[in-house]
């Protein structure tokens, strides 16, 4: 599997992809807002665009669908709930779904709400795999649920498929918010060295070669992560009192969204 990913330096911050197999050249298209970019990267590397797989039904993730189409003939996948809202869709997928990419890749479709309700994102079946997480997860963040979502979905999804999943698997997110969610999480957790040391490193990162993190330094610095921490919960306490000293894992997530959205 090649993975391209493709920063659009648009006001949104947009990750676009291109998933590839090395065999073929075929190859998937992950969001591709920026379809003239995706598709003279495909031109360079000798690929076809064959499949386009739309995370969720947002329009900074949908809008250069046609412009993909008209050019290649790709063929549209998404949410199989998600088909009212994303014109012609040709593939409505659910959770253990499988995308075929070529003769050598393989990606498992993971049902995951919270940012909509209709989200998708992708993981790969190698031997390091890489999730494609759209707007449910970014690097140090987790996505806002303004838009069609729900918190509460978003913890679970969090809680019961994102944290299950091995700490190699590489990120790879629809936006590149890394800087200003390490902030956040400073804010929460003062003491977290990781991420103060991550900011350091990485505050100047050019977003054409962006870092690539593992769940594992997620699990240490993106505090979505980190509910038991208890600078986190200490933190919170002094804001809402109501929490007690020992929240629940769920009530410590809902507030760090809530006060992630007006940060």
């Amino acid at each position: 599997m090649i993975v391209e990913q493709i920063w659009t330096g648009n006001a949104y911050r947009n990750f676009n992809y291109l998933i590839a197999c090395p065999e073929t050249g075929d190859a998937l298209a992950v969001d591709p807002l920026d379809f003239r970019k995706c598709l003279a990267t495909a031109r360079d590397r000798g690929w076809e665009i064959t499949q386009i797989l739309n995370t969720h039904e947002h329009g900074d993730h949908t809008g250069g669908n046609k412009g993909v189409v008209d050019a290649t003939g790709a063929k549209i996948i998404a949410h199989e709930n998600a088909g009212g809202r994303i014109p012609n869709m040709s593939r409505g997928v659910g959770a253990g779904d499988i995308l075929h990419v070529g003769k050598t890749v393989d990606l498992e479709c993971l049902d995951t709400p919270g940012h909509t309700m209709s989200h998708i994102c992708l993981l790969s079946k190698t031997d390091q795999p890489a999730l494609f997480s759209g707007d449910t997860m970014f690097n140090a963040g987790a996505g806002n649920c303004h838009n069609g979502g729900h918190p509460d979905e978003l913890y679970d999804t969090f809680e019961k498929q994102l944290d299950k999943l091995d700490g190699n698997t590489l990120i790879y997110p629809g936006h590149d918010y890394l800087i200003n969610n390490l902030r956040f999480t400073l804010d929460r957790e003062p003491d977290n060295e990781a991420a103060r040391q991550m900011i350091a490193d990485y505050e100047n990162q050019d977003p054409n070669d962006a870092l690539v993190t593992t769940l594992a330094q997620e699990r240490e610095m993106n505090t979505f992560f980190r509910l038991t921490s208890p600078s986190v919960i200490a933190r919170l306490a002094e804001q809402y009192p109501e929490i007690g000293q020992h929240p629940n894992p769920r009530a410590v997530f809902l507030k760090l969204r809530e006060l992630r959205n007006s940060w």
